[in-house]
């Protein structure tokens, strides 16, 4: 298969972690990048091994070598420059979250449909075979009826990352929160009412701390919890009436096997513990850096590639974004928001 050739339009640390992921990736291909100024944009590519770089965002979309673009601006530019790039002909992974608000992602959806061209929001964690096997041994029974999730995202950023402005597109919610409640709805469907307590350091300034509490189908529960200024903590812990999945790296993967956990004859005292180990013949290569976003990259340049449909699309990426503004909205008002 001839590898994807992708363009990097630039000013977020993803594409960092995305060229150096892909380096050696037989699927994906970055021939070119643009940060915006052409200096930086030629260091850049001397530094990543790319083999041009443009003055400009729209010079880069207008090379004919690229044939799909990966935008990892701040996140107030996503749509503008997904939209243009899937004008121009390019098909488009866009960083998360794609779009604020509902408006803004069908805009997206309705460029690449008008282009004949595909996109998708790039939530790395739901390609990654792990969070897919989770989810086989909860939809073969072996937990029993769903009742929780859980999850959290928790790091220290630095003070001066872009994404804790609020001009930006950031906050925690919209950071690291889109991971959490991707999870929650990836394993219980859209919520249908939410709840949510944000901490902002003063009136104008982005969420640091945010805290949800979600109603899903069936009498499903979900609840998680994200925050930049605390110690680093990822969890995802999917409950049954006989047992619970335990992801112990779930956003960003690691060597640690999913966990089954089934509750023994006597409840509390006693538990039967599986091992899923997620790359038994070391499939993922996990001595590679960042292998999460290869991980993302094949299956999209392949898909790509071979004209196939993406995991994900138009769907998803709308749903997400409704929750999303749902989230915000509660945790705004310190009321319940109810999703149709």
């Amino acid at each position: 298969m001839a590898k994807v050739r992708w363009g990097l339009l630039v000013t977020g640390g993803y594409a960092n972690v995305a060229t150096i992921a892909n380096a050696a990736s037989e699927t994906t291909e970055f021939v070119a990048v643009a940060t915006g100024d052409a200096e930086e944009a030629r260091a850049y590519a001397r530094a990543h091994g790319i083999p041009r770089s443009h003055a400009s965002f729209e010079e880069l979309l207008a090379d004919d070598e690229v044939e799909a673009v990966f935008v990892a601006l701040h996140p107030v530019d996503h749509v503008e420059w997904a939209v243009k790039a899937l004008r121009a002909g390019k098909h488009v992974l866009c960083e998360k979250p794609l779009g604020l608000s509902v408006e803004d992602v069908e805009k997206v959806f309705d460029a690449a449909e008008a282009a004949g061209r595909q996109a998708i929001e790039g939530v790395m964690f739901r390609h990654h075979p792990q969070t897919r096997l989770a989810q086989k041994l909860v939809a073969e029974g072996r937990i029993g009826d769903l009742m929780y999730v859980y999850a959290a995202c928790t790091a220290a950023v630095p003070p001066d990352y872009f994404r804790r402005e609020r001009a930006l597109g950031g906050g925690s919610m919209l950071d690291l929160g889109v991971f959490a409640l991707s999870a929650v709805r990836a394993f219980a469907g859209n919520p249908t009412r939410v709840y949510a307590e944000a901490v902002h350091r003063g009136p104008e300034a982005a969420d640091h701390s945010f805290t949800a509490s979600l109603r899903l189908p069936n009498g499903v529960l979900g609840q998680f919890v994200v925050g930049q200024d605390v110690a680093r903590g990822d969890f995802l812990h999917v409950v049954g009436t006989k047992g619970r999945v335990v992801v112990h790296s779930p956003w960003f993967g690691g060597a640690e096997p999913v966990e089954l956990d089934l509750q023994g004859p006597v409840p509390l005292l006693e538990s039967q513990k599986e091992y899923f180990p997620v790359d038994p013949e070391d499939e993922f290569r996990l001595g590679e850096p960042f292998p999460i976003s290869r991980i993302q990259f094949d299956e999209i340049s392949t898909a790509l590639a071979n004209g196939t449909a993406l995991p994900f699309g138009r769907e998803e990426a709308v749903d997400q974004a409704r929750a999303v503004t749902a989230l915000l909205e509660s945790s705004a008002t310190a009321k319940p928001v109810e999703l149709l």
